[in-house]
């Protein structure tokens, strides 16, 4: 079989790639090792995690917060049955839709398990053994997450990621290893849901990679909401017995501690995926992390082999490998492509959800820029008022000088949505003045960055 282009892995970086060069007239396929597309993203990730947010959210909000609208009336309760159902459907809708898109553009799917013959050929071990010829080759392998060599994955009562998006009963008690992303939103999720969750956290703060208000108010929201936090804290040991798992660790002052849970969740990170690819035997080059080492292009030292998303260096994001995946197939089409990886936001789906873009205030200060902040509280909008989503702020790093928007951090409600503001206002390097002089309909949450970015502009915000 002869193909233009081969894209190994049908996540989002994958899939994305594949129609990106199937719709430059680029003879495409696609190989995935398990049974559905979509990848960790779509299956184990990003999707089936939005879907039990959104369910646990409704449940907390039924139980808590209704009755301060005046809609009254007896408790629910959850049926775990189906909620991981409801979960489960969301994901087979958008695996087939998938599937949909390879027929669509024409994209030859073919399931099996990859590796690397040469520069230009794959074997592909499924039900048969294939071999696959290629002009170019995409990698988009992906990620895993971590094992700690103490805390060993049972996938039972010691789980990943994977495993808590389908457990069948809600825990009694659940610790997180971890207080970063995945953590979080899989605690949110439990905690709603009725769980004692507790997080225990190497580092003084939590989701460490964005600016450090954004914890610092990401964790008074989750106080709130009753998760206990163990910071500056480093688990030693895990260990199991029936249905207890003990938890033993040493706190900020060389203390030691134990917790006893029915689940313990290890959420301290993913590491790239690129076992069993033969990248040896063709001599594609692995950095000490054993991520796939690429250029500017996402080439590797293999100039007809590429690699994207989780596999190689950079954020973990799912819009990342995107961008990443439809860079390739324009370079491969001869186009001349171009990332800012500066302004790819990095997004947490708790609620009050946190989003950031640009350089936080810690890499300004690092970086020797000269800058200035503007800020806004979500509890002085009337839009947050009246939906009783008060927590949280809006912060707009701007260049002294220029005035030019650095930075944009958020922890707000439907701050997912509200970044992408952010994000085009710095695509086309504007300043806080030219958000601030933007009108802004009223009332929104969207308001708070006009508020912020008046902040910036002379401190002439005009509600706070």
């Amino acid at each position: 079989m002869q193909f233009d282009v081969v894209v190994v892995g049908s996540g989002p970086g994958g899939y994305v790639s594949a129609i990106r060069c199937a719709q430059l007239g680029l003879k495409t396929a696609i190989v995935e090792k398990y049974n559905t597309l979509g990848g960790t993203c779509l299956n184990v990730g990003c999707i089936p995690s939005k879907a039990l947010l959104d369910s646990s959210e409704h449940f907390h909000n039924a139980v808590h917060n209704f009755e301060q609208h005046g809609i009254e009336g007896p408790a629910p309760v959850v049926n775990m049955a189906k909620l991981i159902g409801r979960k489960d459907s969301v994901v087979d809708a958008t695996c087939q839709g998938i599937e949909f898109l390879m027929k669509k553009n024409k994209i030859e799917v073919i399931h099996g398990s990859a590796s690397m013959i040469s520069d230009n050929s794959i074997e592909v071990r499924g039900s048969d053994k294939l071999k696959i010829n290629a002009k170019n080759i995409i990698l988009a392998t992906g990620s895993k997450p971590i094992e700690l060599p103490f805390a060993k994955f049972d996938k039972e009562r010691i789980i990943s990621s994977t495993e808590a998006l389908k457990l069948h009963e809600i825990p009694k008690h659940l610790v997180v290893i971890g207080g970063g992303v995945i953590g979080l939103e899989m605690g949110s999720v439990y905690k709603r849901l009725g769980a004692k969750v507790t997080v225990v956290e190497y580092g003084s703060s939590i989701i460490p990679a964005m600016d450090s208000s954004c914890g610092k108010e990401l964790q008074r929201s989750l106080r709130k909401l009753g998760i206990i936090f163990h910071m500056s804290s480093k688990v030693e040991k895990v260990t199991r017995e029936g249905d207890v798992v003990k938890v033993e660790s040493i706190d900020s002052k060389g203390k030691p501690f134990i917790l006893a849970a029915d689940y313990c969740l290890v959420a301290v990170g993913r590491k790239s995926y690129s076992e069993g690819l033969g990248l040896e035997k063709v001599g594609v080059d692995l950095d000490d992390r054993g991520r796939i080492k690429v250029n500017e292009n996402l080439q590797t030292n293999k100039s007809n082999v590429f690699a994207i998303g989780d596999a190689v260096k950079g954020a973990m994001l799912a819009h990342k490998a995107e961008e990443e995946g439809v860079a390739v197939a324009e370079f491969i089409a001869g186009q001349k492509p171009h990332i800012n990886y500066n302004l790819i936001p990095n997004i947490v789906y708790t609620w009050p959800e946190v989003a950031s873009v640009g350089k936080t205030e810690d890499q300004l200060k690092e970086g020797g820029q000269s800058y200035k902040v503007g800020s806004f509280p979500m509890r002085a909008l009337g839009r947050s008022r009246a939906s009783t989503d008060i927590d949280g702020m809006v912060k707009i790093l701007a260049d002294s000088a220029t005035d030019e928007v650095l930075g944009v951090h958020i922890v707000a409600a439907r701050a997912a949505d509200l970044i992408m503001e952010a994000v085009v206002a710095m695509e086309f390097r504007a300043s806080a003045e030219d958000i601030a002089r933007i009108c802004h309909g009223h009332p929104t949450y969207a308001e708070a960055i006009k508020e912020a970015a008046l902040d910036a502009t002379d401190k002439r915000a005009i509600h706070a």
